[in-house]
């Protein structure tokens, strides 16, 4: 689909095409596939192969850390410490430091 040729001109040119710049019957879409039929009964067929599966890659030797430890566990109550409290990053980042050991 080519947009008209007042569209063309300098001003437009290098600027996407919406659904308010055309004429009706421009659909722009999510760009999101489908992945499978609609029946003719009102169901909906999944066809597998149009799945989109992804693989994760071996992570044995892989250097990087979750962001927030494992070991860490939620604490209820009061608290008595910092008055930032988990908002100060000084703190967090020695607690993190402390429960992983990696910089």
């Amino acid at each position: 689909m080519q947009p008209t040729r007042i569209l063309q001109g300098m001003r437009y040119r290098k600027l996407r095409l919406t659904t308010k710049d055309v004429n009706k019957g421009y659909y722009k879409g999510t760009g999101s596939g489908s992945m499978g039929r609609h029946t003719k009964h009102g169901g909906y067929v999944i066809e597998w192969d149009k799945v989109r599966t992804y693989v994760c890659p071996p992570l044995e030797g892989f250097k990087l850390t979750p962001f927030v430890s494992q070991t860490i566990r939620p604490q209820h109550g009061i608290y008595n410490g910092d008055p930032n409290g988990p908002r100060n990053p000084e703190l967090y980042l020695s607690r993190w430091k402390s429960e992983n050991g990696f910089d």
